[in-house]
């Protein structure tokens, strides 16, 4: 299970990168194994203001359809529009191209609630 140490972690499987002025937003290599092929993502808008824990958008696999989180809340400042024609691409590489959404955050004060690597990966533990 990859869990890259220089990232942030929300209990509902999304990961945050904290950049200089804004946070990238992804799912954890976990979810997209959990989700299996990917074949729809529905991400919002540029300018779209987000809140921390309620859903941005909508993963949908083979297996099941499921909520996107924001582990922040913000205004989005970009979208990985690829998604829409290669959602897949959530599958091959979580972390890098299958990065979903940067916000630029309006408490950075939320980060401090996430989990680190080493605390994702015991959640992970106790969950299963």
């Amino acid at each position: 299970m990859n869990i890259p140490e220089e990232l942030k972690y929300a209990k509902e499987h999304e990961w945050a990168k904290v950049e200089k002025n804004y946070v990238t937003i992804g799912i954890t290599d976990f979810a997209q194994s959990q989700l299996g092929e990917v074949v729809y993502i529905e991400l919002p808008a540029k300018g779209t203001n987000v809140q921390k824990d309620k859903p941005f958008g909508v993963i949908e696999s083979v297996k099941a359809v499921s909520d996107l989180y924001s582990p922040v809340s913000g205004e989005v400042t970009e979208v990985n529009s690829g998604l829409e024609e290669s959602p897949e691409i959530v599958n091959d590489d979580p972390y890098g191209e299958g990065w979903m959404i940067k916000i630029m955050p309006s408490d950075k004060s939320e980060l401090d609630t996430l989990l680190s690597a080493k605390e994702y990966e015991e959640f992970l533990k106790e969950e299963k």
